[in-house]
């Protein structure tokens, strides 16, 4: 297992922390995913490496940016 780390951009309580770590976890080969609010650090940790564009897609779709 390795780990991805990312920033998000956006976020604000903790309801935008859990709707990021929901849409990140539905992706294929996430095993977990941490979410710091006041820092917007993202770590997802993964099976196999997953790419960018579909991490972003999601938290996109959570509606919120990676930075």
């Amino acid at each position: 297992m390795s780990v991805e780390t990312y920033r998000v951009v956006g976020m604000t309580c903790d309801h935008c922390v859990a709707s990021v770590t929901e849409e990140v976890g539905e992706i294929p080969g996430v095993d977990r995913v941490d979410v710091e609010l006041s820092s917007g650090q993202m770590n997802v940790h993964v099976a196999q490496p997953v790419a960018r564009d579909v991490v972003e897609a999601a938290v996109v779709e959570a509606g919120y940016r990676l930075g």
